[in-house]
């Protein structure tokens, strides 16, 4: 077996960004959901489009609705936040 090194249009691949600003404040957003004893966010999905959040999913009420969009508002970096999460009604 030859091994050749990986190459891309005849250069080595390199790696531009490691961890993108996006996906970063994604990670912090949906952190601070987790950590928040007002939301359970098991079923909640961040999506990060610059600093514009979408969170989506199912909470237990219409109050975890609420405060998901005040702990995600609150998160450094976010400057708006849209929030498209139902109430499910249901315990997990």
């Amino acid at each position: 077996m030859v091994f050749k090194p990986p190459m891309f249009n005849d250069k080595e691949p390199t790696i531009e960004v490691e961890n993108p600003p996006v996906a970063e404040l994604e990670t912090r957003v949906a952190d601070a959901l987790a950590t928040n004893f007002g939301v359970d966010a098991t079923d909640v999905t961040v999506v990060a489009n610059g600093a514009d959040i979408t969170l989506t999913g199912t909470v237990l009420n219409a109050g975890e609705i609420e405060r998901a969009t005040e702990v995600a508002a609150a998160v450094t970096g976010v400057s708006s936040v849209r929030n498209l999460i139902r109430s499910g009604g249901f315990l997990h």
